[in-house]
């Protein structure tokens, strides 16, 4: 006798989302209250690490095919992750100094500066000077800094989009790190020229991106400030100095630096 055939299980909102394991993921280490509020805030974060990196992958195959709708739409969805992401320090920072100490201790090693994804993230942005261990011990943050960067992608936008992005660039060693060119400088400038057009709408959104990055890096920094002041971070991280290095370094400097060699209008009468 053949056995009838199993009925398909029935989806439901907490098998689809898996919420039997993501809710089984909170193991505090200690009794102390704020405990489970700094591991949901991290978990969370890593969660949108995630989304953010496969948004990046995303908007790079947008950008590289002359997607100028996709591209746009991309990078604002990321700049609006990004957003949120800041958002969540102000709920972080509902706890104080002394009720972090509670349970600071049990941490041990642990770091958020041990963070894969972001660091792939930054990857991703264009950084490409790792801790020798750190390349050695993520196999895809290694790849990552052999790949083109977002700056690369948005130059092949532009070639692929008719402007005359110089071929030394298109073709440039993508494991380098980006330096602001001239060359690429003009090619925007004249973008900007239309401001109305398609290039310059998703020109923008990146620097949204960007700023984005870079108000997390300072939040970041801000929250650790207040949080433990100039101690040494958990892991034995540099803390508070580490990132205030980070501030105010952009992934596109040429988006940023074109903005000096806009000329000004003439106003009647002057």
């Amino acid at each position: 006798m053949t056995e009838a055939p199993r009925k398909p299980e029935t989806l439901t909102y907490g098998s689809y989302l898996r919420l039997d394991k993501l809710l089984s993921c909170q193991e505090p280490r200690t009794d102390a209250h704020d405990e489970m509020l700094f591991i949901v805030i991290h978990q969370v974060y890593e969660l949108w690490f995630k989304q953010i990196l496969h948004e990046a992958a995303l908007l790079q195959r947008r950008l590289e095919e002359g997607n100028s709708a996709g591209s746009l739409h991309t990078a604002r969805r990321i700049a609006k992750i990004l957003k949120t992401v800041v958002g969540q320090m102000d709920i972080l920072e509902t706890m104080t100094p002394w009720q972090f100490a509670t349970f600071r201790g049990a941490l041990g090693t642990s770091s958020g500066f041990q963070s894969d994804q972001w660091r792939r993230i930054e990857a991703v942005l264009g950084r490409r000077t790792f801790p020798a261990s750190d390349l050695r011990d993520d196999p895809e943050l290694k790849e990552a800094v052999r790949r083109r960067a977002l700056p690369d992608s948005l130059m092949r936008y532009l070639a692929e989009r008719g402007r005359p992005v110089p071929a030394e660039i298109l073709d440039r060693d993508p494991a380098q790190p980006w330096s602001p060119d001239p060359r690429v400088q003009d090619v925007l400038l004249a973008v900007y020229a239309d401001e109305s057009s398609p290039e310059a709408q998703v020109c923008e959104s990146l620097v949204d991106l960007d700023e984005g990055v870079q108000e997390w890096r300072y939040r970041h920094l801000k929250m650790v400030e207040r949080t433990i002041g100039a101690k040494i971070g958990t892991g034995g991280s540099a803390g508070a100095d580490y990132l205030r290095r980070t501030l105010f370094v952009p992934a596109f400097p040429d988006l940023w630096e074109v903005r000096s060699k806009i000329k000004e209008e003439p106003v009647d009468g002057a």
